[in-house]
């Protein structure tokens, strides 16, 4: 009877069966003399030195009898077996017809109590005349030239079934042997696996020297403890965590060149043996912890047993690594809602701008019949969106319905950079910064909001970030040049960048010249990346000069005054009351002053005032007017009114 168990052989052949078989091939009905008898006295190997790791424990008689018969009849091409009633005795659970050169299956018949059938080492080419054994509990083929597995649909007790070292292209067939516990299919030319899913009891699996390439399919083979995929082609393993009892996996002379390849093996929780040797992945520095890290269940790997300190290091790594996937994956959440929230605020960016595109185009309509391109706004081109913008990608169109009111604008802070998109951003620079943090600041980045309410936080960017010194400024509606006197309330600048995308201005040829004459008091050193030399400055000079001049010398006195910041008004003050007195009395540090003084009165006459506050003066201009045309129409009421009571009073005195 077969064993309960089977024993790993590591290389060494399986029990050997000295097998005294007294061979009668009966070549006709021909007297008994005709018979030709050959005996066949030698030891053979029934598993010489296989590569399949558990074998059946074989119990056979060091001798299994003197007489077995195959004879041929001319009724059949296939032999018939035939044995003596002692053997059938003696050995009625199993049959060994190893290396007797069969090229077919012997026909047998009477033997249907056999559970142990061996064909090793023969010629046969096709499974067939076993049919009949339906007790059949172990078939060993090895070592044949079988092509093809078929005949064994009425074996359905076969539990043991050896194929290796045969001519098979494909698994099929095994659709009735549900209660198979070993499949040997080693050394054949296998390239899938397939057709093995009702394997529910299969325990032992023998797949090495096919030509694999890859490793799946393996669901439901759930009783499955020890896969041997040794000398393959297998570049990548899949459903190996689906199997539940697998214990053993050797993996060894392989083409796994990295572990993602194999990174299901980490969700195994059964698994305890492994083999890597041989593949690409093992020559690297890092495989071994890599394989520790992920598998911790591990007991040994490449058939060397795994140490405790060997254990810990690679767990002090783990726990290094988890450190570091969880900060990558903060890092990468933190990213995504960077990008989802800058979407946002530029969506609600181009909204805006369509609005006041629309706006402006119909006050233009009442106005004028002429028709008017509705993009131009001060000479700003905006993109024209619908009010209603087109479908977004549905998993970026799910994260911003989510979004908060707080996601409508983004405060980053990058080292050195502090970047703010969208306008309630601007509400930051009044916050409590640390001061270190505001120290550290000096490159400030403004995107999605509107210069003109960049220019009314200037003062407190000046006394938030002391440092900063590079400005810039993407989609901010700058549309002309006067705009830049604005910049001139800071502290300093060094840098200033103007990113094209949302600011017309950089389309005017003499923007940069501009920019140059106007902060010239801040000696700039790039715009736009582009290094400032002297060349510029003086062009600047050149070309701006003599309209700042005519500019100053044209605004009456208190103009001029009021435009003055409180520290040059009174500078400005005492030059002019230093007119009155002797030439000597002002010496030249005052003469350099008042030449200082001069150059910045030019340049502060070209100051700049946003469309807000030019619409609040506007509205207070528009109530005097209509206060003063109040107070005159008044004022008449009343003359007219004391006059006409004069004259009454005039007449009714001529009366008396």
């Amino acid at each position: 009877m077969i064993p309960g168990k089977y024993r790993s052989v590591s290389g060494r052949a399986a029990n050997n069966v000295n097998c005294g078989l007294h061979l009668v091939i009966q070549t006709s009905s021909l007297p008994e003399k005709n018979k030709v008898e050959f005996k066949l006295n030698k030891d053979t190997s029934s598993f010489p030195g296989r590569l399949l790791q558990h074998d059946l424990e074989r119990n056979y008689s060091s001798r299994q009898g003197d007489h077995i018969n195959l004879v041929s009849s001319s009724l059949s091409s296939f032999p018939i077996l035939q044995r003596s009633s002692e053997e059938k005795i003696l050995y009625s659970d199993r049959l060994s017809l190893e290396r007797q050169k069969l090229t077919v299956c012997p026909i047998i018949n009477g033997e249907d109590h056999l559970r142990l059938l061996n064909f090793q080492h023969n010629f046969i080419t096709r499974i067939q005349n076993i049919s009949n054994l339906q007790k059949l509990i172990s078939l060993d083929l090895y070592d044949n030239q079988i092509e093809e597995i078929s005949g064994l649909s009425t074996l359905r007790c076969l539990r043991v079934l050896l194929l290796g070292k045969n001519r098979i292209k494909k698994i099929s067939n095994l659709e009735n042997l549900k209660s198979l516990d070993v499949l040997d299919l080693h050394g054949n030319q296998i390239t899938k696996i397939e057709n093995i899913n009702h394997l529910c009891e299969l325990r032992v699996l023998n797949l090495a020297r096919n030509f694999l390439s890859h490793v799946d399919n393996l669901n439901g083979l759930d009783s499955l403890t020890e896969l041997n995929l040794r000398h393959n082609q297998i570049t990548f393993v899949r459903d190996v965590d689906n199997l539940p009892c697998l214990q053993h996996l050797f993996l060894s002379f392989n083409n796994i060149s990295s572990f993602d390849s194999v990174s299901c093996l980490a969700d195994s929780s059964s698994l305890s043996d492994i083999t890597f040797d041989g593949n690409p992945i093992a020559q690297e520095s890092w495989y071994k912890h890599t394989v520790l890290q992920n598998m911790m269940q591990l007991r040994q790997l490449d058939m060397k047993r795994i140490t405790e300190e060997e254990r810990r290091m690679a767990s002090v790594l783990a726990k290094k690594e988890e450190e570091k996937k969880r900060e990558s994956h903060k890092q990468s959440l933190l990213k995504e809602k960077k990008r989802l929230t800058i979407n946002n605020v530029a969506r609600q960016w181009d909204l805006q701008q369509q609005r006041v595109a629309n706006i402006a185009t119909n006050e233009d309509r009442k106005d004028s019949d002429s028709p008017q391109d509705p993009c131009q706004i001060d000479g700003s081109t905006l993109s024209a969106f619908p009010e209603e913008t087109g479908p977004l990608d549905s998993g970026l169109n799910n994260a911003l319905q989510g979004l908060s009111v707080i996601d409508t604008y983004l405060v980053e802070v990058d080292g050195d950079t502090l970047s703010l998109y969208g306008s309630g951003a601007l509400e930051s620079l009044d916050r409590n910064w640390s001061v270190q943090t505001a120290g550290m600041i000096t490159t400030v980045s403004f995107t999605f909001i509107e210069f003109d309410e960049i220019v009314q936080v200037l003062p407190k960017l000046k006394i938030k970030f002391p440092n900063s010194l590079h400005l810039k400024f993407k989609e901010t509606n700058l549309v002309m040049l006067q705009q830049f006197n604005a910049l001139a309330q800071l502290r300093r600048i060094d840098q200033l960048t103007i990113d094209p995308q949302g600011n017309p201005v950089v389309n005017f040829t003499l923007w940069k010249y501009y920019v140059l004459f106007r902060l010239s008091h801040f000696s700039m050193q790039k715009i736009n990346g582009t290094e400032v030399t002297q060349n510029d400055m003086i062009m600047a000079e050149r070309l701006f000069g003599i309209l700042a001049h005519v500019a100053s010398s044209e605004l009456p006195q208190y103009r001029l005054i009021s435009i003055l910041g409180d520290a040059r008004k009174k500078q400005f003050r005492y030059l002019l009351e230093s007119k009155g007195k002797k030439p000597g009395i002002i010496n030249e540090e005052n003469n350099d002053s008042k030449r200082l003084v001069g150059e910045n009165t030019n340049r502060a006459t070209l100051n700049y005032t946003t469309r807000d506050f030019y619409n609040e003066k506007l509205e207070e201009l528009q109530r005097r007017k209509l206060c003063s045309i109040y107070l005159d129409g008044a004022h008449r009421k009343a003359e007219e009114t004391t006059y006409l009571h004069n004259n009454t009073t005039l007449r009714s005195f001529k009366r008396f």
